[in-house]
């Protein structure tokens, strides 16, 4: 803090000592000039309460706890983690940590860590801001993007996150006018509301979010109970969650990173066009390759500007896009600066990427990165480059161009700094929903479940619970298309897998026979049940699922996707949070394998969006209002009719 020039009262406390580097050392927090705000609790474990207690009582706002061997260690540690907190609560004092590296502010010079990675690649104040829980994880961002002499302003870790959160400090360091990105590193995720407000608050100020949250493996996370309990696991839900906060998730450590030169650039493309221009024809065709896979689309230059670059050309040099100048740039050093404004003037054309895969004597990259950033200056349009030489790199990374070693680098860092910006145009926010625990759940039988849904304006097939053959003969009499038999017992969550589900039922002799075969398997089974659940046969159609379920951290979550007998082998289906538009639900249909279904494929009619929407605003009101757990409506039969839910399993708060 000294070296970094923190401009407040830095007190040191050790009784054994009287003075630590030139600045007076006192016994004990009473002995101190004024009330500290914050105090570094730097002690061994079992001297970190009393401590907390003695600042507490003195009455510091807050305290950066490092010692380790709390909630992280087992109930003994998580006992003693409880008791901190209590005893901070009690005059509102708050906790960071404990098992916490520090905070490190570096425009202030409030270092309150005890990083040593701060010594091997020393600070420079910059837009950047590190948040983490992992100490490990605040610092290696930072070392990465120092190496790239990109400055870090915040580096702050939160340890066992057990006050004050990874989310919160989000929430208060986006409002800081100097951050133009923040990365955060996620353990655990108990607060959604307030990363939906970091988020929320980042994106008025145009500030890019970019998370990392470990546990992406789905052991442990599987609920039995139904479809869309097995579905809907953690992680998935965080995905969901992210996504709708406009926040991006990054795949893993060197993917925090990777686009941060492009993201503080401040570009606004219209697009992503890219065009290509380079000195070597097989980068043209990696990048158009690397452009497609990325989701990204090759510019379609205009006639005039073919031609236009065509006469700057040699006869055998390629003036479509890609445009591959050759070797001709040895003899022309000014190639760059004639070719990218005629590109760049081109309104088909968002984004550029040069590639200089080979610059070796008699190649001018100190020109070419003067005429790329007199471009760059000009047209304001994004340039990225790719070059495989450390000083052609940096002759670019002087002008302040993002560079990368390849083609594939450059272009993806560009696909996620454009797909994260149109992420943070569509994001919806709104309030997070938790919800309490409310209790052990039971399981309703198919008549019950579905008395419910149809209850919420979902459209059910007839049906009839029938405790005799006669009854099932004579609801076959209403019946002209035939029915269908099922076992109706909670306890039975998939009929099917069972033999349980016989359909298709036109004469009176199938639906005596199937009856009683089901009545002798259930009782072999030895289940409770009470009759048989006979339903009309319903029109073909595509089988979606519909569903949800309450997650106790992020609330009511809804689910859509293609349904039938595979969805969980085959899974096709996305997560939606309550409460949801009709636009977002249409965003959500788009994503799925079936997509081109909802617009008609071969002649078909398009399938029911609206019947799809409304049956999922049924869904999220049976979460919301009525008490339940989760929801599995499988299959709801869709056509461009409407769509009818022939299935339902729902569990209840008891």
């Amino acid at each position: 803090m000294k070296e970094l020039g923190f401009a407040g009262g830095i007190y040191p406390i050790n009784p054994q000592r009287s003075e630590v580097q030139g600045l007076t050392c006192y016994p004990d927090l009473e002995a101190l000039p004024e009330v500290p705000e914050t105090a570094i609790i730097a002690v061994p474990k079992d001297r970190v309460l009393e401590t907390i207690a003695a600042c507490a009582e003195r009455g510091v706002k807050a305290c950066v706890v490092m010692a380790s061997g709390f909630g992280e260690s087992g109930e003994a540690g998580r006992a003693a983690e409880a008791e901190m907190l209590a005893i901070a609560a009690r005059t509102g004092m708050r906790i960071v940590g404990p098992n916490s590296q520090g905070l490190a502010n570096f425009h202030n010079g409030a270092v309150l860590n005890f990083s040593t990675m701060f010594v091997e690649e020393p600070p420079q104040a910059g837009p950047v801001a590190c948040i983490s829980q992992s100490g490990a994880m605040s610092v290696v961002p930072y070392g990465m993007l120092r190496q790239r002499g990109i400055g870090v302003g915040h580096c702050h870790a939160t340890g066992n996150d057990a006050d004050v959160t990874v989310s919160e400090l989000a929430a208060e360091v986006v409002l800081d006018p100097t951050v133009k990105l923040c990365i955060l590193y996620i353990e655990s995720l108990r607060d959604p509301e307030n990363l939906a407000l970091a988020a929320e608050r980042a994106r008025a100020r145009g500030v890019p979010i970019i998370a990392l949250k470990s546990g992406r493996s789905e052991d442990g996370q599987r609920a039995a109970a139904s479809h869309t309990g097995a579905i809907a696991t953690e992680d998935r839900v965080i995905d969901a969650f992210l996504e709708r906060h406009g926040i991006w998730r990054a795949e893993g450590t060197e993917a925090m990173v990777h686009a941060a030169e492009i993201y503080l650039q401040g570009w606004k493309p219209n697009g992503k066009r890219v065009a290509i221009v380079s000195n070597s024809g097989a980068t043209c065709v990696l990048a158009a390759d690397a452009i497609a896979r990325f989701g990204m689309t090759l510019a379609q230059f205009s006639p005039e500007t073919e031609e236009s670059i065509r006469q700057a050309l040699p006869d055998f040099a390629a003036s479509r896009n890609p445009v591959d100048i050759t070797a001709a740039l040895l003899s022309d050093s000014g190639l760059f600066g004639t070719v990218l404004p005629r590109a760049g003037e081109d309104a088909g054309v968002d984004i550029v990427m040069i590639g200089i895969p080979v610059s070796g004597k008699g190649y001018d990259f100190e020109r070419f990165a003067q005429d790329t950033a007199d471009f760059i200056r000009d047209y304001g349009k994004p340039v990225v480059l790719a070059a495989p030489q450390i000083k052609v790199r940096a002759a670019f990374a002087r002008h302040g161009i993002p560079t990368f070693e390849t083609e594939d680098s450059a272009l993806r860092a560009v696909a996620q700094f454009t797909d994260h910006l149109a992420l943070m145009e569509r994001a919806g926010g709104g309030a997070v929903k938790a919800t309490p625990l409310r209790g052990v759940g039971a399981t309703l039988d198919e008549d019950a479940s579905m008395a419910m849904v149809g209850a919420k304006g979902i459209v059910v097939p007839q049906r009839k619970i029938c405790a005799t053959v006669s009854e099932a003969k004579a609801f076959l009499a209403h019946c002209p298309q035939g029915i269908v038999l099922k076992a109706n017992s909670a306890e039975i969550s998939h009929k099917s897998e069972h033999g349980l589900v016989r359909v298709g039922l036109k004469q009176p002799d199938d639906v005596a026979r199937h009856f009683a075969e089901i009545v002798a398997k259930l009782t072999e089974m030895a289940v409770p049940f009470e009759g048989v659940l006979a339903a009309e046969m319903l029109d073909q159609g595509c089988e979606l699922v519909i569903g949800g379920h309450i997650d106790p951290v992020f609330g009511p979550v809804v689910i859509v996707g293609e349904g039938g007998i595979a969805v969980e082998a085959m899974p096709d289906n996305q997560l939606i949070f309550t409460p949801f538009s009709l636009p977002e639900v249409e965003a959500a249909l788009a994503k799925l394998r079936i997509a081109p279904l909802f617009q008609g494929v071969r002649g078909a009619a398009p399938l029911n969006v609206q019947a799809v929407y409304q049956a999922m605003l049924g869904v999220a009101d049976l979460l919301e209002n009525d008490g339940v757990l989760s929801v599995d409506i499988n299959p709801l039969i869709t056509t461009y009719q409407g769509a009818v839910a022939a299935d339902a399993l729902l569990v209840v708060a008891r």
